[in-house]
C-alpha cells in the first residue's frame, strides 16, 4: 500500500499534475468534503479504472451550508481519510489550505438554472450556488479529463453536468451507483450522526422509496403513491418530509401525473433524528 501525495498549495498541486501530463497520463477526481466512508472510496476505484491518476480532494465548503446547517459539526476526519484513500490507490490528495478557496476580495458567484431549480432549491434555496462554485474552482484547479461524482445526490450530479456542458470544460462527468450498507441504507458521512435507534429508522427510508417506486411501476398514480410513501415516512418515526417526488431523469422536470414513461427518478428527502437524509431511485 502506498500513501498518497499530499498538497496544499495549488503550486504543488498544478506542479504535479502537469508532471503526469508530461508524461501523457490521464488524470481523474473526486471531490470531497471528507469523513470518508465506503461510498467515497468506491468512487475511487471507479476513478481507478477509468484514468491513469487519481485526485481527490478533502475541503468542507462553507459557501454550500445555509445559517443553522451543520458547518462547524461536519467532521472531519483527516488522517483516517488519508489512510482509507491510500488503501485503494489514490495518487494524490488535495487538501487546500484555510482561507485559500475564498479569499478576502472573493465576489463571484455561480447560478445554475434549469435541473438545479425545485427539489433541493426548494429547501436550501443557496446550495447548488455553493456546490457550482466550489466544483468550478476545483475543476479549474485540477484540471482533470474525468470527475467521478456519487448517484445518490442525484440532482447535484445534474447540476454539475449542466455546469461543465454550459461552461465548455473539457471533462467528462461519471455518475457512480449509490453505495449502500447491507440494510439498502445509503451511504453518507452525516449517518454517524444516529445512535443505533436512529439508525434503525434511517434503513426504513429505503425500503420506503423501493415500495413507492414499485407501486409506481405497477401503474399507481403518482399523486396517490408519493402520499403513501409520505404517510409511511411519518408512521416510521420521520420529523419531516422535504420532498417525495418525481421527475424526468434527465431535466428534472416534476411530473405530477402519470404514465410513468421514459427515463424517470424518484427522489426523497426527510429528517430523521435531526439527520437529513436524501435518497433516490430509477423507476
Amino acid at each position: 500500500m502506498r500513501n498518497p501525495t499530499i498538497t496544499r498549495t495549488q503550486k504543488s498541486l498544478r506542479g504535479q499534475i502537469w508532471e503526469w501530463r508530461g508524461y501523457g497520463e490521464t488524470i481523474a477526481f473526486v471531490p470531497t468534503m471528507g469523513a470518508l466512508h465506503s461510498g467515497h472510496l468506491s468512487l475511487v476505484k471507479l476513478a481507478k479504472q477509468k484514468a491513469d491518476r487519481v485526485v481527490v480532494s478533502i475541503f468542507v465548503n462553507p459557501t454550500q451550508f445555509a445559517p443553522g446547517e451543520d458547518f462547524e459539526a461536519y467532521p472531519r476526519t483527516e488522517e483516517t481519510d488519508v489512510e482509507k484513500l491510500a488503501s485503494v490507490g489514490c495518487d494524490m490528495v488535495y487538501i487546500p489550505r484555510k482561507g485559500s478557496m475564498y479569499n478576502a476580495h472573493h465576489a463571484t458567484h455561480i447560478k445554475v438554472g434549469g435541473v438545479a431549480e425545485n427539489l433541493e432549491t426548494d429547501h436550501r434555496p443557496t446550495f447548488f450556488e455553493g456546490v457550482a462554485l466550489v466544483v468550478t474552482k476545483l475543476l479549474n484547479r485540477v484540471a482533470p479529463d474525468i470527475a467521478i461524482f456519487g448517484e445518490k445526490d442525484y440532482q447535484q450530479l445534474a447540476t454539475i453536468r449542466r455546469l461543465v456542458a454550459d461552461l465548455d470544460m473539457p471533462i467528462q462527468i461519471i455518475g457512480a451507483p449509490i453505495a449502500r450498507d447491507e440494510h439498502g441504507l445509503a451511504l453518507s458521512s452525516r449517518n454517524q450522526y444516529f445512535d443505533e435507534h436512529g439508525l434503525n429508522k434511517a434503513r426504513k427510508l429505503n425500503k420506503i422509496m423501493f415500495a413507492c417506486a414499485k407501486s409506481l411501476s405497477g401503474g399507481v398514480p403518482i399523486e396517490t403513491a408519493t402520499q403513501q410513501a409520505r404517510e409511511a415516512l411519518l408512521s416510521a418515526g420521520y420529523s419531516s418530509i422535504d420532498y417525495v417526488s418525481v421527475a424526468n431523469a434527465d431535466s428534472l422536470e416534476l411530473m405530477k401525473k402519470g404514465p410513468i414513461d421514459g427515463k424517470v427518478r424518484l427522489l426523497i428527502a426527510a429528517h430523521c433524528d435531526n439527520v437529513r437524509l436524501i435518497d433516490n431511485c430509477a423507476i
